[in-house]
C-alpha cells in the first residue's frame, strides 16, 4: 500500500489543496475499495490450504495407518531421516501470479489513500475557529484509531474462520485455532472492508469546496477601518483560503521552490526526524504485538488480536481524543503542545520499562526446548529431534504436528514421540503406545499443544494493564504533536507540510520498520516450519527470553534516540517563536502607523471641502475616525 503512497503524495497534497478537496478525497475512498477487493482475488483463484499432519479423517478407527512406520535403510537419508519430497503437483507451480493481484490491490489503496490525511486535516483547521481545530482534529485522529480496533475486532472474528470455510467439510480439519499451522479467513475481512471503504466516498461527494472562513466578531458600532484592522488579526494567520483560483502550469511552476522552502525550516525538518525515529518504533512495536502476546502469554491468534481490538486500541483512541479536548481547556500554544507532547511520551517510555519484568518461560517441547534425557529443564542448546525412544520410527524432522504426551511434554509429532497406534479421528484422534512418553511405552498423547499453566496466567492480567496505560498515555501527546506540525509553518504550505510528512514516514517508517522487526525477531526462532513445495515456511516456536529482550529492546532504543533529538528541537523551536513575536510586533507598529496616515489625509480632505464655518462638526467627524 505503501508504494502506491508514496507514488502520488507530495503532488496530490500539493495540488489537491488547490483543487475541490472533498470530491479528491472520494475519488481516492472508491480506489481504495476496489484495490481492497483485487487484495482478496487469489483465495479464489489459488487452491485450497493443505497443512502437514499425520492425522487423517478417517471414519473408521481401525484403518488408521500408524505414525511411527518402519522402512528399510534404503529409503532413509545419512542422518537416517526419509528424503524430503516435494508435494504433488508443485511442478510449474508459482505465487508469483497471486503476489501481482496483492501487489496492484497495494499499489491502488495507497494511491487512493493518499489525499485522505493530508486534505482531511488541512481542510478542517483551515474552515474551523482558532480555539476548536485542536479539538476537531483530535476527533478526526480519534476516529482514524477507532478504525483499527473494529479491524483488529473484525481480524479476530476471521481468524477463528478457516480459511477454506464453505470449501471443504469442517469436520475433516484436524486443527484448531490456538494451532501455528491453523489459517483464518483473511480475504472475508478484505471483502467487509471493500463495501465499507465504498460507501464512505459518498458523503465527500456532497460536501462544498469551500466553507465560510470564521472570524473574530466585529462590534457593530466599528468604523471599516476598525473592522480593516480585525480582519487582518493574527488570529487569522493559520487560515488558508481555498478560493486562490491559478492555473495548473503555474502551479507545478511554484511546486519545487515551495517544497525546497519547506525542507529549508529547521523545525519541520527536527519534527519529522523525531516522528520518524518514534513512528519506527511504533509500528514495529504495533504490528509484532499480536505475535508477542501469542507466543510468550500462549494465546491464540485470534485472541491476541481480539485483545488488542477491544483494550489496547480503544486507550489509545482515547488518549488521542482526551488531548485535543486538554489542548483546548488548557490553551495550550506551540511551546506548550511541543513541552506536552514531549512529557507524555517521557511518560510512556519510564513505565514501559516495567515490560521487561513480565517473562515467561517457554513451551516445554522435546528435542526443541528439552532435552529427551532431561525433561525437567528447559534449555536452549542445539537439541536432537531423534533419539533411542523414537530410534525404531522413520520420522521426518520438518514436520510440525505437535502432540501432548501425558507427562505433559508437548512432541514435535506423534511420529518422533515413538507413538505406534493410533485411534479415534479428526481433534479426537489419541496415539497410544508412545515409547518416548513413558519408560514402558503404554503412555499416550493427544493432537496439540499441552496447556502450560504457570506464572504466565497470573502475569498476563498485569501486562494487558501497563499495556493500556502506556498506550494512553503515549496518545496523549498525539494530537497536540500534530498540532505543532500544523502550526510551526505558514499556511500556504499547509498541506504540503502534512503530504510530505507522511510521505516521509511511510518511506522511513511504514516500509521498513515491519522488515527489519521481523528480521530481528526471526532471528530467536527455534523451529521453522516447510512448506508444501520446499523451503522455509512460518516460525513453529520461538525462545520466548530472547524475543522479548529482541523486541522491547529495539522498541525503546529507538525512542531513546528521537528524545534526544527532540534537545535541539526545543531550541529552535524557542527561537522561532520569538522571532515570530517580534514580527509581529513590528509589524503591528507598522500597520499601525499606517492606518494613522491614511486618517490624517482623509481628514485634510474633509477638512478642505467644508465650509469654514463647521469647525465642530470636523472635530466631531476627527475624533469618530480616531
Amino acid at each position: 500500500m505503501s508504494s502506491g503512497n508514496l507514488l502520488v503524495i507530495a503532488f496530490v497534497s500539493y495540488f489537491g489543496a488547490k483543487l475541490h478537496r472533498p470530491k479528491i478525497i472520494a475519488v481516492g475512498c472508491v480506489l481504495m475499495s476496489i484495490g481492497t477487493f483485487i487484495i482478496a482475488l487469489p483465495h479464489f483463484i489459488i487452491g485450497r490450504y493443505e497443512f502437514e499432519t499425520s492425522v487423517r479423517w478417517v471414519v473408521n478407527s481401525t484403518l488408521n495407518p500408524s505414525p511411527c512406520r518402519p522402512d528399510s535403510p534404503a529409503n532413509l537419508t545419512e542422518d537416517g531421516t526419509l528424503p524430503q519430497v516435494p508435494a504433488s503437483g508443485c511442478e510449474g507451480e508459482s505465487n508469483l501470479s497471486m503476489w501481482i493481484y496483492v501487489l496492484l490491490g497495494n499499489v491502488l489503496r495507497g494511491i487512493g489513500e493518499t489525499p485522505v490525511q493530508p486534505l482531511g486535516i488541512s481542510y478542517i483547521d483551515d474552515f474551523a475557529t482558532e480555539e476548536n481545530a485542536a479539538l476537531y482534529v483530535g476527533c478526526v485522529q480519534t476516529i482514524s484509531v477507532v478504525g483499527p480496533v473494529f479491524g483488529y475486532l473484525l481480524g479476530s472474528l476471521c481468524a477463528k474462520i478457516y480459511v477454506d470455510i464453505g470449501f471443504v467439510k469442517m469436520e475433516t480439519i484436524t486443527i484448531t485455532p490456538s494451532d501455528s499451522r491453523w489459517v483464518g479467513a483473511w480475504w472475508l475481512g478484505y471483502l467487509i472492508a471493500g463495501v465499507i471503504t465504498l460507501l464512505s466516498a459518498i458523503p465527500f461527494w456532497f460536501l462544498p469546496r469551500s466553507l465560510p472562513v470564521p472570524r473574530p466578531e466585529v462590534p457593530e458600532k466599528c468604523t471599516p477601518e476598525q473592522t480593516s484592522f480585525i480582519k487582518g488579526s493574527p488570529l487569522l494567520k493559520h487560515k488558508y483560503s481555498a478560493d486562490e483560483h491559478t492555473s495548473f502550469i503555474e502551479m507545478a511552476k511554484d511546486f519545487i521552490p515551495t517544497l525546497r522552502t519547506l525542507l529549508a525550516h529547521p523545525v519541520y525538518l527536527v519534527y519529522l526526524c523525531v516522528t520518524i525515529i518514534q513512528l519506527n518504533s511504533l509500528i514495529g512495536m504495533v504490528t509484532y504485538k499480536p505475535k508477542y502476546i501469542e507466543q510468550h502469554f500462549r494465546q491464540s491468534a485470534s485472541k491476541a488480536n481480539f485483545l488488542m481490538g477491544v483494550i489496547n486500541i480503544p486507550a489509545v483512541a482515547l488518549g488521542m481524543f482526551s488531548g485535543g479536548l486538554l489542548m483546548k481547556r488548557l490553551k495550550l500554544n506551540i511551546m506548550g503542545a511541543a513541552k506536552f507532547a514531549f512529557g507524555t511520551s517521557l511518560i510512556g517510555y519510564i513505565l514501559s520499562l516495567f515490560f521487561f519484568a513480565m517473562s515467561c518461560e517457554n513451551a516445554k517441547v522435546a528435542g526443541v526446548t528439552l532435552s529427551y534425557d532431561n525433561i525437567e529443564k528447559i534449555s536452549y542448546d542445539k537439541h536432537p529431534l531423534f533419539t533411542d525412544c523414537n530410534s525404531k520410527c522413520v520420522c521426518s524432522s520438518s514436520d510440525w504436528d505437535p502432540v501432548c504426551g501425558e507427562n505433559g511434554i508437548t512432541y514435535v509429532s506423534p511420529c518422533l514421540a515413538g507413538c505406534t497406534t493410533s485411534a479415534g479421528s479428526g481433534k479426537n484422534t489419541v496415539f497410544s503406545n508412545c515409547s518416548c512418553v513413558g519408560v514402558a511405552g503404554n503412555y499416550t498423547a493427544s493432537t496439540g499443544h499441552c496447556p502450560q499453566k504457570d506464572d504466565c496466567d497470573r502475569m498476563f492480567p498485569y501486562f494487558l494493564a501497563l499495556s493500556v496505560i502506556t498506550s494512553f498515555i503515549i496518545s496523549l501527546g498525539g494530537t497536540p504533536g500534530y498540532m505543532l506540525l500544523i502550526r510551526c509553518i505558514k499556511p500556504q504550505l499547509k498541506s504540503l507540510a502534512l503530504g510530505f510528512h507522511a510521505l516521509a514516514t511511510r518511506t522511513l517508517a511504514g516500509i521498513p520498520a515491519p522488515i527489519y522487526f521481523g528480521a530481528i525477531i526471526d532471528t530467536t526462532c527455534l523451529k521453522w516450519g516447510q512448506k508444501r513445495c520446499g523451503g522455509i515456511g512460518a516460525c513453529r516456536i520461538y525462545n520466548t527470553t530472547a524475543y522479548r529482550i529482541a523486541y522491547l529492546g529495539l522498541t525503546l532504543s529507538l525512542r531513546t534516540i528521537s528524545f534526544i533529538i527532540c534537545i535541539p528541537g526545543f531550541i529552535l523551536l524557542s527561537r522561532q517563536l520569538k522571532e515570530e513575536e517580534r514580527s509581529a510586533i513590528h509589524g503591528a507598529l507598522r500597520n499601525g502607523g499606517t492606518e494613522l496616515e491614511v486618517l490624517r489625509k482623509e481628514e485634510l480632505v474633509i477638512s478642505n471641502s467644508d465650509q469654514p464655518h463647521h469647525p465642530s462638526e470636523n472635530s466631531t467627524d476627527r475624533q469618530t475616525r480616531l
